[in-house]
């Protein structure tokens, strides 16, 4: 930290977010393996033992779907995964949030609709040079993880009957076209955070409401639920340590799971989905000896999507839970850089992964081991380091919105 009281306020809560975290790990399964009874399927039992669990309600816990609290808590949006589909076309348009598993704008276009259009735009703006500083805002190999990102995700989405339409333009051209062309009456996005993306947003649902189309923004990109922060976004807090006090009594909520089954696309016989771009048509140069034809033994060291982001969960699962407790710090420092959030950075920048799913996936390995994922010191374990990193994350995010507002 850079200031003396910074450090003390963090070093003094170390060991509440000690037994904070040792609680998620423990309950979490509780809450998460009943996220099939609200798809529809049946509830897997708790397998960790009651008389282990903490009885206070320790910071962050993770809601239940079934949870008595959802039902005052009249700032929660409706469960998407309740309601029927009418006879209308939708849009669910695909912006930093590259993933179909725990995204609330795609289980919401899906449940509403007959007919539902994804749509990414790579946006030329991205692409050109900074304003202020004269550079590229996007280099060839992040262009080239982010068209992976895209790849995986028209992938997966095909695998669950549906497709992605692409194009190369600003998404208030395309997303507004393609919303009149296809006669959608709503169009799902999450928001973000940044002025550009806000002032994005502003223009695009002006637009779509000159059409009488309606654009319905969720919130999604943080561990924490917009919606549930005990305090309004205008009056969010300066200092992470004030911001972290705040919530300590604040419930994450529930991972939702990647639909099954997806609606289809229209019937147009006009829409084309378009091609995934290369370098080359996003204005970037090639990348030198080939490795965007993918040679073997010149191809970069990481790929995007969100398969790739869960297999990475995966194989952190496996190091922690192989590795003893003075180990772990050492291991994952030497395989994956100092702690997995910092190693899952490029996924969660772009959603392939989300913050509450990577969490989770963690604990709940913890939970079904009856291990507590704090025994020792709270600098010497990498789940430590990946809470702190995540509300990190979560402040900034929540902070650059509320100034981006005003």
């Amino acid at each position: 930290m850079a200031s003396s009281s910074s450090s003390s306020c963090c070093e003094s809560s170390c060991e509440a977010l000690s037994v904070a975290l040792s609680s998620v790990a423990l309950n979490s399964k509780s809450a998460f393996g009943k996220t099939a009874t609200a798809a529809g399927g049946a509830a897997s039992p708790d397998p960790s033992s009651s008389a282990h669990r903490d009885p206070k309600p320790h910071f962050p816990q993770f809601l239940s779907p079934t949870s008595p609290s959802n039902d005052h808590n009249s700032h929660h949006p409706t469960n998407p995964l309740n309601g029927s589909s009418s006879n209308t076309t939708s849009l669910i348009w695909f912006r930093n949030d590259l993933r179909i598993h725990d995204n609330e704008a795609l289980f919401r276009a899906n449940t509403d609709s007959a007919f539902l259009i994804p749509i990414y735009c790579f946006d030329p703006r991205d692409f050109g040079k900074s304003a202020s500083m004269g550079v590229d805002k996007t280099g060839p190999y992040r262009a080239l993880f982010l068209i992976e990102c895209v790849a995986n995700l028209r992938e997966n989405l095909r695998q669950r009957g549906s497709d992605l339409v692409l194009r190369i333009g600003k998404p208030e051209e395309e997303v507004v076209g393609m919303a009149k062309g296809a006669g959608a009456s709503s169009v799902y996005a999450h928001q973000e955070v940044s002025h550009e993306e806000f002032e994005m947003e502003k223009t695009v649902q002006e637009s779509l409401g000159k059409l009488g189309v309606e654009a319905k923004f969720v919130w999604g990109s943080t561990l924490f639920h917009r919606d549930d922060l005990p305090f309004q976004l205008e009056d969010m807090p300066s200092s992470y340590c004030t911001f972290r006090t705040k919530l300590r009594n604040v419930q994450v909520r529930p991972v939702l799971e990647a639909p099954k089954e997806l609606k289809s696309l229209p019937s147009l016989s006009t829409l084309d989905v378009g091609a995934l771009p290369t370098l080359q048509d996003l204005g970037l140069p090639s990348l030198p000896d080939g490795q965007e034809d993918g040679d073997a033994a010149k191809e970069p060291t990481i790929h995007g999507g969100e398969t790739e982001a869960l297999r990475i969960i995966i194989s952190i699962d496996a190091l922690l839970m192989n590795s003893k407790d003075k180990e772990v710090h050492h291991d994952v420092g030497t395989s994956f850089g100092i702690n997995p959030a910092w190693n899952v950075s490029p996924w969660l920048a772009t959603g392939c992964l989300s913050p509450r799913r990577m969490l989770h996936e963690l604990t709940e390995k913890y939970s079904r081991a009856g291990m507590r994922v704090f025994d020792e010191g709270f600098e010497h374990h990498v789940l430590d380091c990946l809470l702190v990193e995540l509300l990190w994350r979560d402040f900034f995010r929540f902070v650059t919105r509320k100034y981006v507002s005003q």
